[in-house]
């Protein structure tokens, strides 16, 4: 938290949305949302106090008793002027996204549609939450179950992918007939909350959609809210770490996306440019700053004499503000991140790995004060060494070698995140042996790292994820309800059974 400077006292105020409206935060705790770029402050974001957070939970609890008993049409229809409305407006978001958080417009764009996806498969709510019906399973009996919303349900979200990452969230809770209070991250809230407008526009009732802005304050009154059901977190390990066990101690449901480590397997058969592109692309884009990043790539046999190649394919790629045409690598969002990648690449060279391309503190003409960190790779990197062992999240790839397939699969699966991993060959026996033997959520066969589409669940495992079901698909119309079990007999006049039955069975 920081207090506001002379240049953000002039910056206008992102809101909190409780019940509907949009309202200044009685707080005097604020924080600068800085464009990476050119260091302007772009606004002031608000840390809600103690009752403005429990005023966001009653006014989401009040709405429940309404909303949860809407025509699951009704939602389905809001969600399909939502994703008009998205669609609509896309180029302002992009660029509201790339001001504060530092991707490229068509990166941020990117960021945008996945979640679009997200809001599209909401819209298709009839479907996927239907129940389940067994006709007669005793004499005139019929057992059958309903999928009904839990109640209040919230989300805390990550500054890397602000419009994606609240579209997982929001949209699904919603269409199952919860409400929602969500906490976007402090350092980039404002097109989250060009999002929730729409959201609003598109026919969202009052109070089934509220917003409040903090930091771990306000993440620990989320865990400890008698009134919230269940919780959705995507962030860093140690955050969500504290959340998954904070909030289950509290008797609610909890799914926690975290860290990663991402390694991908490339074999000596692999096509060459294909996969040399792929790997640029899947490590430096975003500034590294994805939880599907490529971290570090396992280089096979032959495949190790590839380093200068890969070396030279990162050097084309052009450092600037993500607003200038061109742009592969933007700013990472703060001075602070910018500081602490710099400073793992220091300690990756005193650990001894072969600092092949330095992308210390780039030349970027007309943004000489931006957070600009270009792509870094670093050769003979081990186990133990400090950029193996922690997650960068900057444009910083780790090479390492291994003899055969059975020994990168076992140099995998000995780490221990589990988000997403890829291997790169032309061999079919191969590819199967390896998304077989890794112990790995998301597998790519020569897709970098791939986020599946919302048809699927998201299914980091390990440590890069707590909780059983994942945060979009199938699996998270199970998260945001439960399951009730009705069994019905119905009588009449000659069915009606004459006698005490004090046995458990139905006949």
């Amino acid at each position: 938290m920081n207090a506001p400077t002379s240049s953000a006292v002039l910056a206008p105020t992102v809101k909190l949305l409780i019940g509907g409206k949009f309202v200044e935060s009685k707080t005097t705790q604020w924080r600068d949302v800085v464009n990476p770029a050119t260091q302007e402050v772009l606004a002031r974001v608000p840390f809600a106090t103690p009752e403005e957070i429990d005023a966001a939970v009653a006014s989401a609890q009040e709405a429940f008793k309404t909303w949860k008993k809407t025509a699951i049409g009704a939602r389905a229809r809001i969600f399909l002027k939502y994703q008009q409305l998205i669609r609509e407006n896309m180029a302002e978001l992009a660029a509201i996204l790339t001001a504060e958080q530092g991707k490229t417009l068509p990166d941020a764009e990117g960021d945008v549609f996945r979640g679009l996806e997200v809001v599209e498969h909401a819209a298709s709510i009839g479907n996927l939450q239907l129940g389940e019906l067994a006709n007669n399973v005793a004499g005139g009996v019929d057992t059958y179950t309903l999928m009904q919303p839990l109640g209040v349900c919230a989300g805390i979200t990550p500054f890397n992918f602000p419009a994606m990452i609240p579209l997982w969230m929001f949209p699904m809770a919603i269409a199952t007939g919860n409400t929602f209070v969500l906490k976007p991250s402090e350092q980039d809230p404002m097109v989250t909350m060009r999002l929730v407008e729409l959201a609003l526009e598109a026919g969202i009732p009052p109070g089934v959609l509220n917003v409040i802005h903090g930091g771990e304050a306000a993440v620990n009154a989320i865990c400890d809210h008698k009134d919230i059901k269940a919780i959705s977190f995507v962030g860093s390990t140690k955050v969500g770490t504290h959340v998954y066990n904070r909030a289950s101690l509290n008797g609610k449901r909890v799914q926690c996306m975290m860290g990663a480590k991402n390694h991908a397997i490339v074999m000596p058969d692999a096509n060459k440019e294909q996969t040399l592109n792929a790997l640029a692309g899947a490590a430096f884009g975003a500034a590294g700053q994805r939880c599907m990043a490529l971290s570090v790539v396992v280089l096979v046999g032959e495949a190790q004499k590839w380093v200068p190649e890969l070396v030279a394919k990162a050097k084309t790629l052009k450092v600037s503000a993500g607003v200038e045409k061109g742009t592969d690598v933007g700013p990472v969002v703060s001075c602070a991140a910018k500081d602490r990648v710099q400073s793992l690449i220091e300690r990756g060279i005193a650990d001894g790995a072969t600092l092949e391309l330095d992308g210390r503190n780039p030349e970027v003409a007309g943004y000489e004060k931006g957070n600009f960190v270009g792509p870094t790779v670093f050769s003979g990197v081990k186990p133990g060494m400090s950029i193996y062992d922690q997650e960068i999240f900057g444009p910083v790839l780790c090479l390492s070698a291994a003899a055969d397939i059975d020994e990168a699969i076992e140099f995998i699966n000995s780490n221990p995140n589990g988000n997403g991993t890829a291997i790169f060959t032309q061999s079919g026996a191969a590819a199967r042996k390896f998304q077989e033997e890794i112990d790995v959520g998301q597998v790519g066969i020569n897709v970098p790292i791939p986020v599946p589409v919302p048809l699927f669940s998201f299914s980091g495992s390990r440590a890069s994820k707590l909780g059983d079901l994942g945060p979009y698909g199938k699996q998270v119309v199970l998260f945001y309800t439960q399951t009730k079990t009705v069994t019905a007999r119905w009588f009449d006049d000659s069915t009606i059974s004459h006698g005490v039955n004090t046995t458990i069975s139905l006949k």
